[in-house]
């Protein structure tokens, strides 16, 4: 037995489901005693129309990490003890199967905002299902069956 602290990563990127899913994880947390890892992924927009200008790498990376912090305050609060948060560059999906390599979970929400929401619905949680060396939970946004 391993006197470490379990971890749960959690994808993070603003969106409902994605808030869902730190409300999700976190309480797992708490009932488990793991470590809280919130991770957002960020990289250049893949396609450039015409003269169309792209923020700054830089902007990206900080428009990023406030998502984040938005995100973690408006879910939990000031209850972010036992949170640890990283910002990675490059694709979602192949960021959180990296980051969750030493992870005992990873959690995330089953669509998020990406490049074209919806034409690629739940492209990154099926490649993470797929894929990560843990077992994944994918959480639904609450507001979709509102709307059922």
């Amino acid at each position: 037995m391993s006197d470490q602290a379990e971890v749960i990563v959690v994808a993070v990127d603003g969106s409902p489901a994605s808030e869902a899913a730190v409300a999700w994880a976190a309480r797992q947390a708490k009932l488990t005693g793991a470590q809280l890892q919130a991770v957002t992924a960020w990289q250049l927009p893949a396609l450039a129309y015409g003269s169309m200008l792209f923020p700054a790498e830089d902007d990206l990376q900080h428009a990023s990490a406030q998502t984040l912090e938005e995100t973690l305050e408006k879910v939990l609060g000031d209850d972010q003890s036992n949170v640890t948060t990283r910002v990675i560059h490059g694709p979602a999906a192949l960021v959180l199967v990296e980051a969750c390599k030493d992870a005992d979970l990873l959690v995330m929400g089953s669509r998020g905002h990406g490049a074209f929401t919806g034409m690629l619905l739940g492209s990154v949680s099926d490649y993470c299902v797929a894929r990560a060396p843990c077992p994944v939970v994918v959480v639904r946004d609450p507001r979709r069956y509102e709307e059922e």
